[in-house]
This record gives C-alpha cells, structure tokens and sequence, in this order.
C-alpha cells in the first residue's frame, strides 16, 4: 500500500465523522473500558454476509481465498502501524501465521486472531508512549546535531526495543522542539506533552470491540478497492446524521493521518469553504471555544472526540490551530477562526463573474462560472416544487446573465469539485452538446447502459468559446463532465490530470439482512458495484480526463488521486457508443498551447506559481528533519525569506509596492493564476473565432 493510501484510510470511520465537524466538549478524562476486546457473535455474522456480498455483488467478483488473505493481512498491519514506529519485526513475523486464514475466518470462523494482532499492536504502543513520558523527565540538549526520520512508511520493520527507543527518544525531542519553536518553554512543552502522551494511553484503554472489528472490516474492503468500506453501527448513525444535513459545523471532511487530523476536502456550501483559509491536507493541532477560549491541544486525540470539540449550535465560533498543508514538522502554526454553520445548499451554488483580459487594445470580457459540486435538491423536486435548486439550472441561469453582459467566451471552473449526482452530469452537458449519449455505465454482471442528455429537445445553452478548468481534486460526475466536453470537441480541457474516480457504490444496510441481536445494529456496507466509461469507451477510472492543456499545479498527482492507491480498479475499455463530435480541434489546441507558452514566459504571477511549487516540491522530498534548534531557525527564516523574496519579485514586476513582511499581506490579494491563465487563453480562442482561422466550436443547435 502506499503511503498516501494508507493516509486516506487509516481508520476510515474518521472520514465519516469529520464530515460533521461541529459540537460538545469531548471529555478528555474518560474512565476506561474494562470490556475485553474480543469478538461476538454479531461481528462474526457482519464478516459472513461482507464475503458473501463481495463474492456475489462485487465488480469484480473476488473470490474471498488465500490470495486475498495475503493481502488483507498486509493492509490491516498498515492500518495500526502505517509509519512503523510501534511494532517490532518478529510481531510481524507472528502475525504471518495468519496469512492465509484470514479469508476462513471472515467467512465462518472466530475472529480471535484480528484481535490478537490488536492486541499485540496496543502492548507495543503503550511501551512507546510510557517510554515517551519518560524521556519528558529531562529537558532534551537542542544543540546536538542530529536528525528526526518522521517519514518511516517505506523503511524495514525495527528489529529491537533498543532501536525503537532510539527513534522515539528522537521523536520525543522533535515534539518538544516544536513546542519550543512555537514560543513555549521547557515545562510549558513538558507539561503540554505529558498530558498528550498520558491522553495517548488512554485512548488506547477506550478502544472498543466494534472498533477493533471496523477497522479490520476496512482494510478487508479496501484490499477490495478504495471505495468500499464498511461503518460500525454507530458510525454508519453518524453518516445518517451527516447525510440529512441536520447538523452544524465548519463543513469539513476530516480523518487521522498518524497523530493529527487531517483535513481531507471542503464541503461546498459550508462555513470552511465560504472563509477559504482551511486547505486540504491541513492537520489540526489545537482547538478552542469563541473568540478567545483556551486552545486545547489535540494531537493524538481520537477523530470522534475532535469532531465532539469542533461541534456546537449554530452561529457560535470554533478556533482551530493548524498545521499548513506541506509545512514540516516544527514549521509555524496558523489560527483558523470559524462560524460554525449549516452546510446549505443555496451555498453550494454555482456562482459567476466576469474577467477583463487586455489584448492589443482591446477588453475581452471572459465569463467565469465556478461549479463547487453537481447538486440537486430532491426534496424539492419530490415536493413538486418546479423551482427546486439544480447545478443545470444555475449554470443555465448564469449562463443567459453573462451573456447578456455581453461576454466573448466561457469558463467553467470544476477545481476542486468533488462530483455529486450523476443526473446533473449529464444534464449540464446536455447544455453544452446537441443530443447524443453522455457516459457510459458497466454493472457487475457486465451489462452496459448508456446514459444520454436527458433534455435532447432543448437547444444548447452556449456555443461560444469554451473551456473547463480542472485539477486533481475534480473527480466523478466532475470527470464525466470534462469527458464528454472533450469528447465532443465543444471545448478545451485545460489544468491537471483529474482525479480519476470512475466507479459506482451502492449502500447496504446490513440490518436489513440480519436478524436483530437486542438492540445492537450490524452498521453498514459500502460497495463497489460498476464502471463509468466515456462515449469513446475509455474509462473515467484511474487515469481521470487528460487536459488539452496542461497548467502547473502545486497538488502532486504522484501524492493525490486514484493511480497512487494499489487496490484501485484498472483502467480499461469497452465498445465505442454512437455519437456525433464537432470539428477536430488538435490544431486549435496546438495553436492555443504556443500561444499561453509565449505569454506565460513574462508573466510574473506565473513565474510567482512556478517557483512557489518548486518550493513545495523541495519540502515534500523531505523525510527527516533537524532536532538543532539554530539549524531549525535557520531553515525557518530562510523559508520566510524565499516566500518574501518570491512576493516582492512578483510584485515589483507589476509595478506593485514591495512588502517589509508576510505579515502585511492581504491574502485575498494574491492572484488565481490558474483561472487569470484559463482566461487568457478562452481569449485566444476567442479570437481565433473572430478572424476566421479556428475550426468552429459551436454545437449543433437545432430551431
């Protein structure tokens, strides 16, 4: 597994629960559960119908046998220990004795030996952190030149205790500098740490059966692919709960990543996405009540008592300390203020604008409609309410505003646009392309279904110059969107290789095929069931949409997207569908791609992007880091020194007054350099159109 896969589904349920983000203090000081971890009857039934609804209802209907034990065995190991720094090499080797009993077990025999190897995992943690709160008995000496390897997901398991204690001493003093570095003193950081580690143990005496079930469960399901998994009881209430929106919070999807939560994406609509300062990949580290309540350290905190804190009523503020996304550990921390919210659907909505591009005295007027998610308000449209609220709707909306406005061509912004309903899809294609088959689906007996614009009479809603801006993060409906526009030649794909999520989930209720146990519920299931494929044939899947133009982007694909998880379905192909393209538009592509070549050469917001990736890049190569407070200073100031140097350049080449620090900065100031580029080149087609020298863009547009 790679290490960004085992991020995404370490302990899964966390993904779940941060989707509520909002609500009551956790109770730090909970009392232990004395419950032994070991199975009952319920879970043993739970594996049972998992193995059968795999084998039958699977896309790939895997056989549940050795092969796959193997692997099973391996992704459950990941799951409790992803950076090998509690499990030793000969557990390992002990746990091999249930290489290929794993697929037995599931289907029909006790589950003891899954919590055996927990068992084992949470002997070795608690030697870790006791052996942590020792080493905080002594200020650690910040002069010595040493290193901190925090990255140790691909290094060999530790042969012994004494190894291990070397890299936790170090771990132990990197903690405690950071602390440092973030102006507290040494028993401010010991007293910090020591509550931190002591919290750690007792997280591990709250660890209950059901959890110790549901996270082997997952690395089960996510031996299968990425996208199925299974939810405890109580966790498949808390995604009821989420789904209905009857909740309040930042509108965040949130899971662990080692010791921090992580912030996984923004959910279009919430508080999060409005404000715009909390990123993905950001960790939290600190969370505090109102505008001036006590921060309270999180770090190492169970996911569920995090999202507890960050949960509360309505119009009330929640203050989190995070970690920027990509910064090293020891690297400054930010302070997010948030008011916590309902993630609303109005808020979700499509919204335009309009960007002015000078070109040889002339002002191209370029519209701009951002698309957040494809949504549909179907309690509306089941009420019979024939103004219910649709991603087709808006756009066609907006569409008719702009160019009232009179604008020469047209962006659609699908950065970030995590999909949604497949019926919006295919509707807002049908406003860019004449009738005809949008995408293609494949179920798990092979059967292939065509789903076509689902308003053929209707004319298209524009036929300008039109171009789709997307990054890695645009994924699904996003992805069958991009598709078909690419596909018919309406318009130019331009930015990052898309996530490529082509595959289709159904959910089931496994109370609905279990006889009720008292009042325990059995949770649920989440499996993948088919394939999207594109009017051409090619799947969505793994590879997403290609763009005609290719923008720099700081995301790393090598870090983000379907092809990095080794259970992902492979791509491949069926039959090509009926359908009518446009002209060909390679050689308006090669044309365009020259052009934006030539001009982003001088254009100083675009050397600003570039040089802030290779940045990022440098710092992502980093597996270790120094535990030398001078050197740790040095390094910081010199970081600070670049991002201001790299401002000052930009801003001085467009004759803008240099800063005399970050701090003076308005963030709302700094350029979109990815849609200022869409723009410019929307502009080019524009005027390619104008003068004649472009094969036509227009769809056919029927009387």
């Amino acid at each position: 597994m790679s290490k960004t896969e085992t991020r995404h589904h370490h302990w899964l349920a966390g993904i779940l629960f941060g989707m509520l983000a909002a609500g009551a203090v956790a109770n730090e000081h909970s009392v232990a559960v004395d419950k032994p971890l070991e199975p009952d009857s319920r879970h043993e039934n739970i594996g049972e119908l998992i193995a059968q609804f795999v084998q039958k209802s699977h896309y790939l209907h895997i056989s549940v046998n050795d092969d796959l034990s193997s692997r099973v065995l391996d992704r459950y190991i990941d799951s409790l220990d992803s950076n090998r720094m509690y499990l030793l090499a000969s557990d390992i080797a002990d746990f091999d004795q249930y290489r290929y009993r794993l697929d037995d077990i599931v289907k029909s025999r006790p589950l003891d030996p899954v919590y055996e190897m927990f068992k084992v995992y949470r002997t070795r943690a608690r030697e870790r952190l006791n052996f942590a709160l020792l080493q905080l008995e002594t200020e650690p000496d910040f002069t010595n030149d040493e290193h901190f390897q925090f990255d140790r997901s691909d290094e060999p398991w530790i042969e012994t205790t004494a190894e291990l204690d070397e890299i936790w001493r170090k771990r132990v003093k990197n903690d405690v500098l950071r602390l440092v570095l973030a102006e507290q003193t040494w028993e401010e950081a010991q007293e910090l740490l020591t509550k931190r580690y002591t919290r750690y143990l007792k997280r591990m005496d709250q660890v209950k059966s059901d959890d110790v079930f549901e996270t082997f469960m997952n690395a089960f399901a996510h031996t299968l692919d990425p996208h199925s998994s299974y939810l405890s009881p109580r966790n498949s209430e808390e995604y009821r709960i989420q789904m209905s929106l009857s909740y309040f919070g930042i509108g965040a999807s949130l899971q662990t990543d080692e010791d921090y939560v992580q912030i996984i994406s923004i959910i279009p609509g919430g508080p999060a996405a409005i404000d715009g300062k909390l990123k993905p990949n950001d960790r939290i580290t600190g969370v505090a009540q109102g505008d001036d309540g006590e921060m309270i350290d999180v770090v190492g905190w169970r996911l569920d008592d995090v999202v507890d804190l960050i949960r509360g009523p309505a119009n009330t503020v929640v203050r989190l300390q995070i970690i920027p996304a990509g910064a090293l550990p020891g690297s400054s921390e930010k302070v997010v203020a948030l008011t916590r919210d309902q993630v609303k659907l109005e808020e979700q909505a499509a919204q335009s604008d309009i960007i002015d591009v000078p070109r040889e005295g002339r002002e191209w007027r370029i519209g701009i409609i951002e698309v957040p998610s494809f949504y549909r308000d179907y309690r509306a449209l089941s009420n019979g309410d024939k103004n219910y609220t649709s991603t087709t709707k808006d756009v066609k909306r907006l569409i008719a505003e702009l160019e009232t406005q009179g604008i020469d061509g047209l962006v659609l912004d699908l950065r970030g646009n995590g999909g949604g309903h497949l019926t919006e899809a295919t509707a807002l294609s049908g406003l860019f392309i004449d009738n005809g088959p949008v995408v293609q689906l494949r179920n798990a007996n092979g059967r292939i279904s065509r789903l076509d614009d689902p308003d053929p009479v209707a004319r298209v809603a524009y036929n300008g110059p039109l171009a789709v801006l997307v990054d890695r993060f645009s994924a699904s409906a996003s992805e069958i969107f991009a598709a078909a526009i690419q596909d018919y030649a309406r318009g130019v794909i331009v930015g990052q290789q898309t996530f490529g999520k082509g595959t289709v989930q159904n959910l089931y209720s496994l109370d609905q095929y279990l006889p009720p146990e008292g009042d325990k519920g059995y949770g649920q299931l989440t499996m993948t069931i088919g394939k999207y494929y594109r009017v051409t044939g090619e799947s969505t899947q793994h590879r997403g949409v290609d763009p005609d133009i290719r923008l720099p982007s700081p995301i790393d694909v090598h870090e983000i997207g379907e092809s990095v998880r080794d259970s992902a379905l492979p791509w491949d192909t069926i039959q090509t569908t009926r359908f009518r393209a446009g002209p060909p538009l390679e050689s308006t592509i090669q044309s365009l791609m020259a052009s934006h070549s030539e001009r982003s050469k001088d254009d100083p917001n675009f050397r600003y992007l570039m040089d802030g990736i290779q940045e990022f890049e440098e710092a992502r190569t980093r597996t270790d880091v120094s535990l030398n407070i001078d050197e740790r200073l040095e390094e910081r100031e010199l970081e600070a020194a670049r991002a201001l140097k790299r401002e000052n350049d930009r801003r001085i080449a467009l004759n803008l007054e240099p800063l005399s620090s970050l701090e003076d900065l308005d963030e709302d100031t700094r350029p979109d350099v990815l849609l200022d580029q869409t723009a410019a080149i929307v502009t080019d087609m524009a005027a390619l159109r104008e003068t004649g020298t472009s094969p036509t863009q227009a769809a056919q547009v029927r009387p």
